[in-house]
C-alpha cells in the first residue's frame, strides 16, 4: 500500500510537470495507451485473457464512466492547482465511499461513522477554504475528481471476481485514454510533438501508474482492509513533500488542520466497527481509488 501511494504521488507530480508543455488531454491519452500496453503485454506473458463476458456488465460500465469522470477533473486540478491541496482533498474518497455504500448497497452505518464522515467532509471545506480571499473555483476540480474516484470504488464492489488484475489494468488505462480524448476534443487541443525528455517523462509516469495500480490491488486482495487502509494516508506525506521541494508550494496552518481532520475521521470510520471491517476483508476484492 505504501509503495502504491508513493507511485501515485510521484505520478501526479509527473502529470503536473508535463502539463507545462503538453495539453492535459494529450497527457492522459499517452499515459493511458502506454499503461494499457504494459498490462496487455503482461497478460500475454502470463497467458491471461483480457476479455471476459463480465466486462459487458453494468458494474464495469459504471466503473469506466466513473474513472473517466474522476480522471478528467483530477488531472485538470493537478495542472492548475497546487499538488499538495489536490492530494489532501483526494484523501476524502474513503469517506464518500462509506456514504455511497450506505445508500446504494444498503450497508449499515452507525451513528459514530456518520459523525466521522460529516467531520471528514468538513475537513475538505477547510482545505479548499471557500470563503477565503485566496479561494479559486479551480479547487472544486479536485473535489469533483475525488467524487469520480469514489464512484469507481463503489462500482468496483460489484465487479465479478472472474476479472483478473491484468484485465482491470488494461481497461482501467484505456479509460484514462478515453478521458484524455474527451478533454482533447472538448478544448480543441492541438497535438504537440513531445521532445525526448518529455517522452522519458511519459514513460516514467506510465510505469509509476502501472506499479501503483498493481500494488494497490494486491494490497486490497491480500491484506485485511481495516489493517491496511490507514497506510493510504502515506500519500499525503509524499504529496506534501513533493509539493514543497519540487514545486515550492506552501501550506497554511488551516489547511494542515483540515488534513488532520480528514485523516482522523477516516481512522474513525475504519475502526468504529471492527467486526464489519473484518467481514469486509472476506467480500469480493475492491479496487480502491487513486
Amino acid at each position: 500500500m505504501v509503495l502504491a501511494m508513493a507511485a501515485f504521488a510521484i505520478e501526479d507530480s509527473v502529470i503536473k510537470i508535463l502539463s507545462t508543455t503538453l495539453p492535459v488531454g494529450q497527457i492522459l491519452i499517452l499515459l493511458g495507451l502506454a499503461g494499457a500496453s504494459m498490462f496487455f503485454l503482461l497478460a500475454l506473458a502470463f497467458n491471461k485473457s483480457i476479455w471476459t463476458p463480465d466486462i459487458l456488465t453494468w458494474p464495469m460500465h459504471l466503473r469506466v464512466m466513473s474513472e473517466i469522470f474522476g480522471r478528467i477533473f483530477y488531472s485538470t486540478a493537478l495542472a492548475f492547482t497546487p499538488l499538495a491541496s489536490s492530494t489532501m482533498i483526494l484523501q476524502a474518497t474513503p469517506l464518500v465511499v462509506v456514504v455511497g455504500a450506505a445508500f446504494f448497497f444498503k450497508e449499515k452505518v452507525g451513528v459514530l461513522r456518520w459523525i466521522a464522515v460529516v467531520t471528514g467532509l468538513f475537513g475538505v471545506f477547510i482545505i479548499i477554504q471557500p470563503t477565503a480571499g485566496s479561494f479559486s473555483i479551480l479547487s472544486i476540480l479536485a473535489v469533483l475528481g475525488m467524487l469520480g474516484f469514489a464512484g469507481r470504488d463503489l462500482a468496483s464492489r460489484a465487479v465479478s471476481k472472474s476479472i483478473n488484475v491484468l484485465t482491470l489494468g488494461v481497461h482501467g488505462f484505456l479509460s484514462i485514454a478515453l478521458a484524455g480524448a474527451f478533454l482533447a476534443v472538448y478544448f480543441d487541443e492541438t497535438f504537440i510533438h513531445p521532445d525526448l525528455n518529455t517522452v522519458w517523462l511519459l514513460l516514467f509516469g506510465s510505469v509509476l501508474g502501472a506499479v501503483g495500480y498493481s500494488s494497490i490491488i494486491s494490497a486490497m486482495r491480500i491484506g485485511e482492509v481495516s489493517a491496511i487502509t490507514p497506510f493510504r494516508y502515506s500519500r499525503i506525506l509524499f504529496g506534501l513533500l513533493l509539493g514543497m521541494f519540487v514545486f515550492g508550494e506552501t501550506l497554511s496552518a488551516l489547511q494542515l488542520v483540515g488534513v488532520v481532520i480528514i485523516i482522523g475521521a477516516s481512522f474513525a470510520v475504519v475502526y468504529s466497527n471492527p467486526s464489519k471491517s473484518s467481514q469486509t476483508a472476506t467480500k469480493p476484492p475492491q479496487k480502491p481509488s487513486q
